[in-house]
């Protein structure tokens, strides 16, 4: 009976002490906040980062321009495995575009907002298409590292294409 009793306290001391350092990350406890987060660079080593509690805002993708349909402000996407994101992807071109990436198969996918409207899913979007100009916003959780790429299938092929890491 004493070294269950032993073997016990060492378990909770064990589970106490690892959910000590998970508290001291902090934690604002909104997801909505806008300001919660710092933004994801694609300069800095996501090796030298690491996964917090609180989400961080992917740099925003804009789809379009007045001058240019057919360009894409960024191509390529850096982020850490287990951290929560907000990812605001937006047509500007006055073009319809058709949104799609191998990556929301890969996270654990927690709500799109459109307009401040929320659409919370049980499974991932097969892509996201904008008939008009405007921005969606996806809130994901990195869960499996890789590769993905995104494109916009009919206009991949003058540059409407990238790739999104996650180490």
């Amino acid at each position: 009976m004493r070294k269950f009793r032993a073997v016990a306290f060492a378990a909770l001391v064990g589970m106490v002490l690892t959910q000590g350092q998970v508290w001291a990350q902090g934690d604002n406890g909104d997801d909505d906040d806008a300001a919660a987060g710092a933004a994801a660079s694609t300069e800095a080593s996501p090796q030298a980062e690491k996964a917090t509690r609180a989400s961080k805002d992917v740099p925003e993708l804009i789809l379009g321009s007045k001058q240019d349909q057919f360009t894409a402000n960024q191509k390529d996407f850096q982020l850490i495995a287990g951290q929560g994101y907000r990812w605001k992807i937006t047509a500007a071109g006055g073009l319809e575009y058709k949104f799609h990436t191998d990556l929301f198969r890969n996270v654990w996918n927690n709500q799109i907002v459109i307009n401040d409207l929320e659409v919370h899913m049980n499974g991932a979007p097969a892509w996201l298409e904008f008939d008009a100009d405007g921005t969606i916003q996806v809130q994901f959780t990195t869960v499996r590292p890789g590769i993905y790429t995104w494109s916009v299938p009919d206009l991949a092929d003058r540059g409407m294409k990238g790739t999104i890491t996650i180490k």
